[in-house]
This record gives structure tokens, sequence and C-alpha cells, in this order.
């Protein structure tokens, strides 16, 4: 039955926000913190209603709350001075029921002028403040610390139980686009109990929730490399960035995969002393040995991010992976597959999509197909929508293929034929294009176009070290269980 609801891009922005609000009615009753006589008491939401937003969420996570929206809900207060007021209402009277807090704030109401909220709408602007910002108002920043960060010191006992995630930005200088040296960003996912690395991105963009989702991204999903098995969706996902924008879609997966999502201020420290020994052991195992390490003082020639990104892939997987950890006394890998355990996969990779790049401004679509990044991509399904305008999403690894929304709803998943027998990633083209425009300066005609200068780049990688090279990938781009 789940197969038959489409995945969370196919709804809009303002639908997805309205299922979360329910799931958010829901969810102590989930987590097992209340009973549903309690929560119809302090909602006035009819127990019926809330068992089918229980049955649904269930049955189809988030999807399943989004398809019985009712059509008031989510409503906004049109007063945005009305919600404020409830606001601090809420975090200024910890003692104070809803029921004292909607009576308070209607009292204000008439002496203003303003429309009075429904006792609802105040219980919806109240379950919108975090729990955490209640605790910080109300207790204060110790109690804030031993409720939202000790908790997530406890051992996991199983793998993919916690996953945690965390930057840091590393004791190298790589040549970035332009050929400067620069200190890149490392974002990482790692398995609680097994220490094994889920996922990990490379960027010289200081560190948000945006490098978190696509670090998840290629977490959850099975790897390409074999010899990676480390996938699946986490119990618990521990990490930090949770006011922008692209968390409120990181957090809307999680609801959806049933992962409990759990964020935590920009460096604190507290529960991630796992995670600072592996970048311990990034620096003292892997970069040290490398050109451009800060502290060697050589002036060795120095990598680029795309060099050092195949380098931290190959030591992670075929070094760090396999040495016996001091705590556990086994390798990572062998922690992670001994228990024998299936990992809990998602329906499809559309499931992920919100994890994705997207495009700020949309693109049109061509006779020839949709450009982009100095790319053509073609798809079948594209020939009927010549002329209309449509969005698109991306892994910023591998651009040989995007994947295209239209109308809010998945289109297709168009490919680039001049690249896509090769894995190019958005640091490939900018290289590319930043070399013939150094060749136009020199008042040079370049030779290559900016395809055939990719394409020249990649087979040289290819000659170089061929025996480390992935197998040439068909034109046809495929997934598994696809």
């Amino acid at each position: 039955m789940q197969n038959e609801l489409p995945p969370l891009t196919a709804y809009s922005e303002k639908q997805r926000e309205t299922a979360k609000e329910k799931y958010k009615v829901i969810a102590p009753y989930l987590q097992n913190e209340k009973t549903l006589t309690v929560l119809t008491e302090e909602t006035g939401i009819a127990k019926r209603t809330l068992q089918y937003w229980i049955r649904d969420y269930k049955q189809f996570g988030l999807k399943g709350l989004i398809r019985k929206t009712r059509n008031d809900a989510g409503k906004i207060l049109s007063e945005p001075e009305v919600v404020v007021s409830i606001e601090q209402l809420i975090l200024k009277y910890k003692r104070n029921s809803l029921t004292s807090i909607h009576r308070m704030i209607c009292e204000q109401c008439l002496k203003q002028g303003w429309q009075q909220p429904s006792y609802y709408q105040v219980y919806k602007i109240s379950q919108s403040l975090s729990q955490s910002l209640k605790t910080l108002a109300h207790d204060g920043q110790k109690a804030y610390g031993n409720q939202f960060d000790l908790i997530h010191r406890r051992e996991a006992s199983y793998p993919n139980e916690i996953w945690q995630a965390d930057h840091t930005l590393l004791d190298i200088l790589v040549l970035n686009e332009k050929e400067q040296p620069e200190r890149p960003w490392l974002t990482i996912i790692l398995d609680d109990y097994s220490r094994a690395v889920a996922g990990y991105f490379l960027t010289f963009q200081a560190p948000s929730a945006i490098q978190t989702a696509l670090a998840l991204h290629q977490a959850i999903w099975r790897k390409r490399n074999l010899d990676w098995p480390t996938c699946g969706i986490p119990e618990q996902f521990y990490t930090d960035h949770g006011s922008d924008f692209t968390s409120n879609h990181l957090e809307q997966v999680a609801i959806d995969l049933k992962m409990n999502l759990v964020f935590s201020a920009v460096g604190v420290p507290r529960g991630r002393g796992k995670i600072e020994r592996f970048f311990s052991s990034v620096n003292q195992l892997f970069l040290q040995d490398l050109p451009g390490y800060i502290g060697n003082g050589t002036k060795d020639t120095l990598l680029t991010l795309k060099e050092l990104d195949g380098k931290l892939a190959d030591f992670i997987v075929y070094n760090y992976h396999h040495r016996t950890h001091g705590t556990t006394k086994k390798a990572p890998i062998h922690t992670w597959n001994d228990t024998g355990f299936l990992p809990n996969m998602p329906e499809n990779l559309e499931s992920l999509d919100l994890l994705l790049l997207h495009v700020a401004k949309a693109r049109k679509v061509h006779s020839d197909g949709i450009h982009f990044q100095g790319l053509r991509y073609i798809d079948v399904t594209l020939a009927a929508y010549v002329g209309e305008t449509v969005v698109i999403r991306y892994d910023p690894r591998d651009l040989a293929e995007i994947r295209v929304f239209y109308e809010d709803h998945y289109l297709c998943t168009p490919i680039s034929p001049e690249i896509s027998d090769y894995t190019v990633d958005l640091k490939d083209i900018i290289s590319a294009r930043n070399k013939r425009k150094r060749s136009l300066k020199n008042q040079i005609t370049p030779e290559k176009t900016l395809i055939e200068e990719i394409i020249h780049s990649k087979q040289s990688q290819i000659e170089v070290g061929s025996e480390k090279t992935e197998p040439i990938k068909s034109k046809l781009k495929r997934y598994f269980n696809e």
C-alpha cells in the first residue's frame, strides 16, 4: 500500500509543513509520553481523529498525514503581533496552562483591537515552539544542557541505533576552484555503535545543514562501492544547525522515514567524543602524509579538493574501517557487519530527494533538453514539457544526472549523454570552466570545449590509476531496487 503514495517531493512545502504539525500533535503518544485521552483534553481534537492520524502515520509515514489534510489545517493567524504575543506568554509563564494563556491573549486582543485567536490556534503555536526552547526559557541553561545534551552520551546497543554528524576544518591546504590554497571542511556521519563511517561531504563552504543533508543522502542509500556496506535509516540522528530552511527539509525527511532527528547547538562538544576521535584519526593516520598538511612545512604541489576526496574515500573504506578500534577492540566494519542485522532502507531513492540541492532559479525545458552548468540533460519524458518551467535537484558529487520536478511532482531523471559514462561532480565542471577562462585571458584559442575538457580529465584519471577506477558506467543510469 505504501508504494501507492508519491514521495515527499510530490507535495508542496505548505502541505509538508501542515503534515509535520499533525505529527507534532501525535508525537507524545507515539513516544509513549501521553495517552490519547490526555492529548484530546489538551488539544480539543477528537480522539477518533487522533486515531486516524496515528494509523496513517504508522502505515505511510509523513505522507500519510498529507493524504488526509483538512482544508483548515495549518491556518496561520493574520496578525503577526498576536503570534508573537502568544509565544512570549508561553515562554514567560511556565506554570500556566494553555487555557490560561488563551484567556490572557484574548484580554490583550480586546485592548489592542486584534482578532481573538481560538484555543486550537494557541495550542498550535505552543506546539511549534521546540521543547528545547521552552526548557531554556523556563529552567535555564543548565537544565537545557542536562536534558538535551547529556542524554546522548549513552552507548548504542546495535548498529544504526544512533548516528552522529559533525563538521571540522581540516588541517590541510588544497587548491580551490581558483587554484588558490584553502582549508576544506569535512562533514562526517558516524555510526555510534560500530564507529563506522556512514557518509561524508567535503567542501570549502562553512558548515551548514546543506552539507549535513548531502552527507545523510549518501549515508542512508547503498554505496556503489560494495566494500562500503554501511547504510540504512538510523533510529536517531544527532546533528546541529536546526534553524535554517534546509534543516526544515531534513526534519520532514526524518519524520517520513520515522527517524528521530535531534538538533544541538553549533560548537557544543557534549556527546561528541567518538566523532572527535575519528577526526583525530584522520589527522594522524591520513592528512599528515599528504602534501599541504599544516605543520609539516613542505611546499609540494597541493592536491585539488577532488583528489583529496578520492584519497579520503580510500582511507575510510580500506584503512580506517579495518583498523582495530581502541574502545570496541574490533574493526568498525566488522562490528557493523557481525551482528547480522538487515538495515532498514527507504522504499526508493525518491524518498531522499529533499536532501539534494535544488537550484533557486527554475529551468526551462528546451527542444534539446535542459541546460544546467554548461551541460545538456535529456530524457524522453521531457518531450511533452518543451517550453515549460521545471525545478531541478542534484547531487553536486555526480552531475551526470539530475532529478526534475514539475508543479511539485517528480517528473524524470534525465542524463547528460556526453558525460554519462563518468562520475562528474560540480568541482570538475568549475575546474574545466576556469581552465578555459585562463586560456582566453592568455589569448590562446581553446582547443577543447567544456565537455571535452571534462572527458579528457576523466580519461586521464582512468589511465593513471586504472586499478582503482570504478568500471565505466552505462549511459542508462540505474539504482539498487529499481
